[in-house]
């Protein structure tokens, strides 16, 4: 197992993607951080992770939140070998029924919580240590009502680019994975109604000819976050069944 004795946070990991990845890179050996803001949701998620795994009720835009869970990990493992910023949100907004409130939302918790959550890590990582962002195919093809969540995702593209120039020598790889759509309860919650014509709408524009699965998104993280990918830093891997080359 790749990740034997490696220390795992991954933000927004009680459901969806995040527990994906959580349960993939868990699977593979490793003793799992995940956060959330709500602690049932966090209880049933580590109920599926197995005693390794321990959990720390955190919302990634409120520093003083992120200043315990970075404590908490300093206090009981010492150490983070892989990030995995995946904590976000979005809803669909267009333009015209876009609120400040919203608006401030979306930004804060996509960015703002990615930055300091990436900047709370950092002093606890060392060479070989390895941060994956999780971004999304709306940066480049947002479509209708996901302006700001776009935004939000292609801003993350740019910190990125940055980043790595920013702490070049440390030997810590930060990469951006963006999916496409993934078929997980927040994207039918989100679609409402509407789910299953816009999946099959996806679906057609897929080259594979289907959105992806959760599980999936958990195995390319695993990839960008194993030593397989030890030359591959700063770039953005789009995992969306080709859709973005369409």
């Amino acid at each position: 197992m790749q990740f034997q004795d490696k220390v795992v946070l991954v933000t927004g990991g009680s459901s969806g993607l995040g527990l994906a990845i959580a349960q993939e890179l868990a699977g593979q050996g490793a003793t799992v951080v995940i956060t959330g803001r709500r602690q049932e949701q966090l209880d049933e998620a580590l109920s599926k992770l197995g005693e390794r795994a321990s959990a720390v009720v955190a919302d990634v835009s409120v520093i003083a939140d992120l200043t315990v869970l970075f404590d908490a990990i300093k206090t009981r493992h010492g150490r983070i070998d892989v990030l995995v910023a995946n904590a976000g949100m979005g809803e669909i907004a267009p333009l015209g029924s876009i609120t400040e409130a919203y608006f401030d939302r979306v930004f804060n918790t996509n960015v703002k919580g990615v930055t300091f959550t990436v900047q709370g890590a950092l002093p606890l990582m060392g060479k070989g240590s390895s941060i994956i962002i999780i971004g999304s195919t709306a940066s480049i093809d947002p479509g209708p009502g996901l302006s700001v969540y776009g935004a939000t995702k292609a801003a993350l593209r740019t910190l990125v680019r940055s980043w790595t120039l920013d702490i070049k020598g440390s030997g810590v790889r930060i990469n951006l994975l963006s999916p496409g759509p993934v078929d997980t309860p927040s994207l039918r919650h989100m679609l409402a109604e509407h789910a299953e014509a816009v999946i099959e709408s996806l679906s057609e524009k897929s080259t594979i000819g289907r959105i992806g699965q959760a599980h999936e998104i958990g195995a390319a993280v695993a990839f960008l976050a194993s030593d397989a990918a030890s030359y591959i830093n700063g770039v953005e891997l789009f995992a969306d069944g080709g859709a973005s080359q369409s």
